[in-house]
């Protein structure tokens, strides 16, 4: 049995595929973890959607920003964007198994000594305190009252975590954290602005999993989300957005062993854009 953990897939299912044939993917004993991510900007968000659930048994997934964006956009909160590409799964005749199926999806998965998220934790979060806080936004979008969430999802405040935040305010800071999260401020609170590798920030922002004193210490965190981090390997961290959106490549790292592999994805895009 071999568990691979895979970076941000964005729609590109003949890629995510390949990877399945680079990696004799045996669905009988082999298991898969996504990043998050799976849908938005490639060619085929509806078909990596249909090969999660057809393959729900042996896939791990955690929800992303886009994950959520499909989600809002579905339910009429926000236009599409005009670089998205989800029109295939709003006007698809299975469309409300898909999106069903999607939002039932947890945003942390842990087992053991290895947790994955999309984008990245606070530091005064233990590994506990994340998988509790994570679970709280899980509830809500499987809940009763997923859309009341969706409706205010969008937003960058409250930027800190406070333990007192109650309401929409907290389910928006932890799903912020949870999807979006690259950069810090000295005082631990989120800053939205910068995307670009660490080595182009200004001073003053830290890269979340830098931040002294992380409380979230112990485990192997896996993200995906920052394509101009790139590939990262940490005893601590490991980050695996490796632009395959972008004409970069997709990323697979084998927990067992700590192997990787790699498939070269094709330009779709001007891999000067931004990047998402």
């Amino acid at each position: 049995m071999s568990t691979y953990v895979i970076g941000d897939v964005q729609g590109c299912l003949s890629d995510l595929l390949e990877m399945m044939e680079v990696v004799a993917f045996d669905p009988a004993r082999d298991r898969i973890w996504l990043t998050g991510d799976l849908v938005n900007r490639g060619e085929d968000s509806a078909g990596v959607l249909r090969w999660c659930l057809q393959h729900d048994a042996q896939v791990s997934v955690v929800l992303g920003n886009h994950d959520l964006h499909l989600l809002a956009v579905a339910e009429g909160f926000v236009p599409s964007h005009h670089k998205d590409t989800l029109s295939e799964i709003l006007a698809a005749p299975d469309r409300e198994v898909l999106l069903d199926w999607l939002r039932r999806q947890p945003l942390l998965y842990r087992e053991g000594d290895n947790l994955m998220v999309h984008a990245g934790l606070l530091p005064s979060w233990s590994l506990e305190l994340a998988e509790a806080l994570a679970g709280e936004l899980q509830q809500t979008l499987s809940g009763p009252h997923w859309r009341t969430f969706l409706a205010g999802m969008y937003g960058n405040e409250p930027r800190i975590w406070s333990a007192a935040l109650r309401g929409q305010e907290r389910l928006r800071l932890i799903a912020n954290v949870l999807t979006r999260t690259r950069y810090l401020n000295a005082d631990g609170g989120m800053d939205f602005k910068q995307k670009g590798p660490p080595v182009s920030a200004p001073m003053e922002l830290i890269p979340w999993f830098n931040f002294p004193g992380r409380a979230s210490l112990g485990a192997r965190v896996f993200f995906g989300h920052w394509s101009a981090l790139g590939l990262l390997l940490r005893e601590d961290v490991v980050a695996l957005d490796t632009g395959c959106l972008w004409g970069g490549g997709l990323t697979a790292f084998r927990l067992e062993d700590g192997q990787l592999f790699r498939v070269s994805c094709l330009a779709r895009h001007d891999a000067a854009s931004a990047h998402a």
